[in-house]
């Protein structure tokens, strides 16, 4: 394929870069698209040994990147999202290839990869402090940000390019540098990106900042959680494993930033403009064949509309094409592997065993090689366990609610906290679902979907979604250190508080 050429991918690729490609000596992985099951290219993964040559060097480029000024940084990122335009649709290509995500979704993840590294030229000159007023005359105060460090950055195979860019386009201007783990189902768009970037960072000097460790858990993602060189670590994926991430990197007193689970809900409201609500529903639940983090899982409709949106979903849901993710007539590509299958298929046997109503699909599609089902509806009580857990796959739970209060109350009662909606033309509905009262969620929309949340904001969720925040906003803050400073001009030495000493 041109394109895998076009990106530097070979039969054999390594996995560790620190500047250069290292000669990784761990066991070989074979990356399949989930779309044939047909093996696409092989990675030798680092080891240990491999980790910590990546690691040093990205720890001795931080120490000369932060004394290069923002802007000039923010120069460098430009050129970095410069170079992921020219590769946009090769990037895309492959995205669809080893994830499976249809090529409008693959193109449009790496457009929002460009899109951070735009948002972070321009923040590169807004690394803003403060100016405080000091209770000593003849003091002065303010507040500053620094470079942290190097940044560990886990990533999850659903959004296997854009994840890395929210986080490192970001750390690159505030001064820090990166040390990515991706996982082990896309490692080669890991590689690509890397072969994107890398002449940009290579041709100053600094091929470092975006070091690259391709290997499993145990042999470099443990080493990774519990290395003193990295004070922050980004970690996306599931709820179950962040608890450990946390937990190991907060043991050496490091930070992390968690984008965990989610189970989103869309509530529907008496008023709901249903041409809007639909659309954005099956988009939500369906789009990356149920893959996000963001995905829709969650239908609370008011009892009397109830039996009008089963049938618009059910007849949406029948016009979904199922197939080849690089077919641009395709909505809905594989799941990533068998596991996910499988996991899908278990929970509609809990459903089942539950008392739910199975409405439409469920099943296994048989296409040769891949790994595809049919987007299923069900109808369920928000109270079972199986609502109430995150399955990672096109599964979506029609739950009837009497009134706002009612449907705030089922919304907020599960565990997870990521992203969440209201479709009403109530502006009474509408501001209370924003209120302080109302969504306990870190994302909150009203008369648009779940998914697909822009740049501009601060991402990530409350609760089991981990608390952390990822791309705009203010979200660059967590890439820095913050320092209050005070400055005596005077010729005393007066202490605070008043104090008298001696």
């Amino acid at each position: 394929m041109d394109f895998l050429q076009q990106l530097g991918i070979q039969d054999t690729n390594s996995g560790a870069y620190n500047g250069q490609w290292l000669e990784a000596s761990g066991p070989v992985l074979k990356s399949k698209s989930p779309a044939t099951g047909q093996v696409i290219a092989s990675i030798r993964q680092a080891t240990q040994a491999e980790y910590e040559v990546c690691a040093q060097s990205a720890h001795d480029a931080f120490l000369r990147w932060r004394e290069v000024p923002a802007p000039q940084r923010g120069e460098i990122v430009r050129r970095m999202g410069n170079a992921m335009r020219e590769h946009k649709d090769a990037l895309g290509r492959l995205i669809s290839l080893e994830m499976g995500k249809i090529l409008q979704e693959g193109w449009g993840e790496v457009q929002e990869a460009i899109d951070i590294a735009d948002f972070a030229v321009g923040q590169s000159r807004m690394l803003y402090g403060l100016s405080m007023h000091s209770e000593r005359p003849g003091h002065a105060m303010r507040e500053q940000w620094h470079p942290l460090g190097v940044v560990g950055c886990v990533t999850a195979f659903n959004f296997p390019m854009a994840v890395w860019a929210w986080n490192s386009m970001l750390a690159f201007v505030c001064g820090d540098a990166m040390l990515w783990k991706p996982s082990s189902q896309t490692p080669l768009c890991a590689i690509a990106l890397t072969n994107v970037c890398r002449p940009v960072l290579e041709a100053e000097g600094f091929g470092a900042l975006a070091s690259l460790v391709v290997g499993s858990g145990r042999e470099v993602g443990q080493r990774l959680l519990e290395d003193g060189r990295v004070p922050l670590v980004s970690f996306t994926g599931s709820t179950s494993v962040g608890r450990g991430v946390a937990s190991t990197v907060a043991g050496r007193f490091g930070r992390t930033i968690l984008e965990l689970g989610g189970n989103n809900a869309v509530i529907l409201m008496p008023d709901a403009d249903l041409d809007l609500a639909i659309p954005a529903i099956v988009f939500g639940a369906v789009g990356t064949a149920g893959q996000r983090c963001t995905s829709t899982r969650r239908v609370l409709v008011h009892s009397s509309i109830a039996d009008d949106v089963e049938t618009r979903l059910v007849a949406a849901y029948g016009q979904v094409r199922i197939g080849d993710p690089s077919d641009e007539s395709t909505l809905c590509g594989p799941l990533i592997d068998d596991s996910a299958v499988e996991a899908m298929m278990g929970a509609l046997d809990k459903v089942r065993s539950s008392g739910g109503e199975i409405v439409y699909g469920g099943e296994r599609v048989a296409l040769e090689g891949g790994h595809y089902v049919k987007p299923a509806i069900v109808k369920a009580q928000n109270s079972w366990d199986v609502v109430q857990e995150e399955t990672f796959a096109p599964i979506l739970y029609l739950i009837t609610c009497d009134d706002v209060n009612d449907a705030l109350a089922k919304h907020n009662g599960v565990p997870q906290g990521l992203s969440s909606s209201m479709f009403t033309l109530n502006m009474r509905d509408a501001e209370r679902f924003l209120s302080a009262a109302g969504s306990d969620c870190g994302i909150a929309n009203v008369n648009i979907g779940t998914s697909g949340a822009e740049i501009g904001g601060a991402f990530g969720g409350e609760k089991e979604t981990g608390g952390g925040r990822e791309s705009g906003s203010d979200a660059w803050k967590a890439y820095m250190r913050r320092q209050t400073n005070t400055i005596n001009w005077s010729e005393d030495l007066p202490l605070a508080q008043g104090i008298q000493f001696g």
